[in-house]
């Protein structure tokens, strides 16, 4: 429309691409609430092993996750320079990426698995948490997959198939994962006798590793879709210097994704050193504060198309408005979480499990997930407008220094040394994630001062063979 102010018209823009995404991501982590809500009436044990082995299967496979959205700023920048071969042989070499990175990251799943009783947890919970793991680890390359073919419909602004397949895969999630975690035998009997055991939480990661392979082959199509003048036959074989470019552009995505959830990861195995209580507490609150970030992460992923689209076209000015209308989207958003949180811990908690002893735990950590749901929401986007500029490095780095040389110390401070338990290690994660948000806010606004240079011609570009 002639004479809309530029602000209110990226803000539109940024609207129409962030919503869908923001739906998408806050249905990958439904999939996870559901998980811990079914699980959550099977017990204690189950609920506990369950958020246990997730936390470490994440804490490995997130390291393959980001070396995925290393992809966002390449494919988005080159959409924005007009070569939509070169996006597509991109993501060609992050389907190679994939395959080959999660057949090595489920080697540490699985030694991950075995470690778990003798670094002192609980034996029943550790059961449950290691079975978890081997049942989920062999869904990683589709899953690493599904991540780079988000990176390249969204990088061409088309989000209908990825909230498509989100939409089916929670379904199924929930169909499976009752089936699963209970059994054929606690299904009513209309549904027809079915011989499958409880298997709890290894039901649950079943679920989640077939629906994970659903959704890989729903974006497959859905990429298959899209029209390449001449054809794509000749970019699909791997480049050798096409992937050293993904792989230079997300290893630092991956270091940074996973020293943040590395750290939570870390908080949720001290608070399974707190006892089986602590431990479904930490997982109720996290499936809660993480549902809310997921809206985070689709602005950011939004805002990485936009200032990536800004950047390839040689506009800094256009790059600058996007990334800081993005900042003030993200901030608004988690203010209205952070009134939640403040107003109805116990009951948001209450959806997750009527366990009272969990339910009283529980309630304090979500007070203090509202107070740094602003923080998240400004990192979270901060992530993804720093990916469309191409600055990784700077993102690990805030990370480092934010939530192991500031978080971790003060959690370990409280809730290990001093006397505040599972509340004081969420003190900690709120100075940590307080402390990257104010670095990725200051790193925009120098880089956005100044010109800011597309990927392509900071490196030499990659070869279509």
């Amino acid at each position: 429309m002639a004479g809309r102010h530029p602000i209110r018209s990226e803000l539109l823009s940024l609207a129409r691409l962030a919503l869908p995404l923001a739906v998408a991501s806050a249905g990958q982590a439904t999939m996870g609430l559901v998980d811990t809500a079914v699980c959550g009436r099977a017990g204690a044990v189950v609920l506990a092993g369950t958020g246990l082995g997730n936390a470490l299967f994440f804490a490995i496979a997130v390291f393959g996750m980001g070396l995925m959205m290393g992809l966002d700023p390449l494919v988005s920048q080159a959409f924005g320079a007009g070569d939509p071969r070169r996006a597509r042989q991109l993501l060609w070499q992050g389907t190679w990426l994939a395959l080959l990175t999660g057949a090595l990251l489920a080697v540490p799943c699985a030694l991950a698995a075995v470690a778990l009783r003798p670094l002192g947890i609980e034996e029943a919970v550790a059961l449950q948490a290691g079975r978890f793991v081997w049942v989920r680890a062999p869904s990683l390359p589709a899953f690493l997959f599904f991540v780079a073919a988000r990176s390249y419909l969204q990088g061409l602004g088309l989000t209908r198939a990825v909230v498509i397949s989100t939409v089916i895969a929670n379904a199924l999630n929930l169909l499976l994962d009752l089936l699963f975690v209970f059994g054929g035998a606690a299904l009513p009997p209309w549904v027809g006798p079915l011989a499958i055991p409880p298997m709890g939480s290894a039901g649950s990661a079943l679920s989640t590793a077939l629906v994970t392979v659903v959704q890989a082959l729903l974006l497959a199509l859905a990429v298959r879709a899209v029209p390449i003048e001449g054809g794509a036959a000749g970019l699909r074989r791997p480049s050798r210097s096409a992937l050293l470019q993904a792989t230079r552009t997300g290893l630092p995505v991956g270091l940074h994704m996973g020293a943040e959830v590395g750290v939570f990861a870390l908080v949720g195995f001290l608070a399974a050193r707190l006892g089986r209580d602590a431990l479904a507490a930490h997982q109720v609150a996290i499936a809660l504060a993480s549902t809310t970030f997921t809206f985070t992460v689709g602005i950011g992923s939004a805002a990485a198309v936009r200032v990536g689209w800004a950047v390839g076209a040689r506009g800094t000015a256009g790059a600058r408005r996007a990334g800081l209308t993005a900042f003030g989207a993200g901030a608004g958003v988690m203010s209205i979480a952070a009134l939640a949180f403040l107003l109805f811990p116990a009951a948001l908690a209450r959806l997750m499990t009527d366990d009272a002893s969990v339910l009283r735990a529980a309630a304090p950590l979500l007070v203090v997930a509202a107070v740094f749901q602003i923080s998240d929401g400004i990192q979270g986007v901060g992530a993804g407008v720093l990916r469309g500029v191409g600055d990784t490095r700077y993102t690990f780095t805030a990370n480092m220094v934010g939530h192991w040389l500031v978080g971790f110390p003060i959690a370990i401070a409280l809730g290990i040394i001093g006397p505040f338990g599972v509340t004081g290690l969420w003190w900690g994660l709120c100075a940590g994630l307080s402390a990257v948000a104010a670095g990725l806010l200051g790193r925009f606004f120098r880089l956005s001062s100044r010109e800011i240079v597309p990927l392509a011609e900071r490196a030499p570009r990659p070869a279509e063979g």
